[in-house]
């Protein structure tokens, strides 16, 4: 591992930065680090008032544009010791936490870049923006406490993908459904279950469920648009036996058989409901989705009028990150990839991202940004004590990273 180290610049820079654990919120070791690569490099950089990092390489030629890098410096797991070795191709850690491959392979390929950037006077080029934000992992709020009326950049490489070669240019919002239903007189299950006015609310939100869809909603070429999962459904005497979850230590996986072995049966229940979660990167092709569970709702209600009331709650989560009509960044990619032999896969992904806020807000002139989510290395197992990153292959994704940059400069 150590001659790996002495060989390439770029693997010492990231095992430098993944030795220091930095959990959600608690990434002042690895923000004083970087922040001290920086000026040993003489580039500008500084913390917001939220602690994000933003760095900055003056351009050599002001008719071209800035671009933005932006990676995260937070990583799924705790303050124990992060134990690297090299398995083969393979640098991964003594199976006892995470690597931080995600997303330190991202930012210490932005470091990397903005010193060759700095040290090379020759290229012409617009400049380089860098922002490093805390909190990804968790609840995001790093990337909600950037100003972005102070970036300049209007393209933006988010460095986050888990693959060599990916350049995702769209990613599904997340949107939080909840159907309840409420039978509007209960009753006994014996006494009172010949009396056709008192409907189960349980039973009710089954028909109501068959009705809704569950699965793939929209999708094209490049993958799923739009989809609806199914959570929960809730309903019944579940009281009781949440009680008794309460009172006792039996872990999560038996939570199930004591509902069963202990809900209460002579009710007619009045309440119930189901959680959905819907995910999307297209707003019109949600909306029609939850236009459709209206107007089963809505029919529901009509066919039940008097008897019970269903209604629905969205609350939305993360913004979708839908395709820019501009495709700069991925033209720059292609032709990035075409120059160096590397394939590509340019497609949307179903799933969150940085890439969504930023999609979702303007710089400081006012334009839209133009993000797109990039793998600079192939990282395998993320979030888990079997992380694991291919180093060659993030020598490969610096190069392609550096490419693109050129190749972004070159197209203005």
């Amino acid at each position: 591992m150590e001659n790996l180290r002495k060989e390439y610049k770029l693997i010492d820079l990231f095992c430098t930065l993944a030795q220091i654990p930095s959990p959600s919120l608690h990434e002042e070791e690895v923000i004083n680090k970087i922040l001290e690569i920086f000026k040993e490099n003489n580039i500008e950089a500084a913390q917001d008032e939220y602690g994000n990092i933003k760095a900055k390489v003056y351009p050599t030629d002001n008719t071209k544009k800035t671009l933005l890098l932006s990676a995260h410096m937070d990583v799924v797991g705790d303050n124990s010791p992060v134990n690297i070795k090299l398995n083969g191709d393979i640098i991964e850690t003594d199976k006892t936490r995470t690597l931080g491959a995600d997303d330190k392979a991202g930012v210490a390929a932005a470091i990397m870049l903005a010193i060759e950037l700095s040290k090379n006077k020759e290229l012409k080029h617009g400049g380089l923006e860098i922002i490093f934000t805390r909190d990804e992992e968790q609840t995001m709020t790093g990337i909600h406490n950037v100003k972005m009326n102070e970036i300049e950049s209007e393209h933006i490489f988010v460095l986050d993908a888990d693959k060599l070669g990916q350049v995702l240019f769209a990613g599904a919002g997340y949107t939080k459904l909840t159907l309840t239903v409420k039978a509007l007189k209960g009753g006994h299950s014996g006494i009172d279950i010949d009396d056709n006015s008192r409907l189960n609310a349980a039973k009710l939100i089954a028909e109501l469920v068959n009705e809704i869809p569950q699965g793939v909603y929209k999708k094209d070429d490049y993958g799923v648009i739009t989809s609806i999962n199914l959570g929960v459904i809730a309903g019944g005497g579940i009281e009781t036996p949440i009680d008794k979850i309460k009172e006792s230590n039996v872990p999560s996986a038996k939570y199930m058989d004591i509902i069963a072995e202990n809900a209460v049966t002579n009710i007619i229940n009045t309440k119930a409901c189901s959680v959905y979660s819907i995910r999307s990167s297209n707003r019109t092709y949600e909306q029609n989705l939850t236009d459709d569970i209206k107007e089963i709702v809505n029919k529901f209600n009509k066919k039940y009028e008097g008897l019970a009331q269903a209604y629905i709650e969205l609350s939305q989560h993360l913004p979708p990150f839908e395709k820019s009509e501009d495709e700069t960044l991925i033209n720059t990619a292609k032709q990035a990839g075409k120059n160096l032999n590397l394939d590509l896969d340019i497609s949307s992904f179903h799933a969150g991202a940085e890439t969504h806020i930023y999609a979702n807000n303007k710089n400081k002139y006012g334009k839209n940004f133009k993000p797109v989510l990039m793998g600079v290395a192939d990282v395998y197992n993320m979030h888990s004590s079997d992380e694991m990153m291919d180093y060659k292959s993030y020598l490969k994704g610096y190069d392609f990273l550096k490419e693109c940059f050129k190749c972004f400069n070159n197209g203005q």
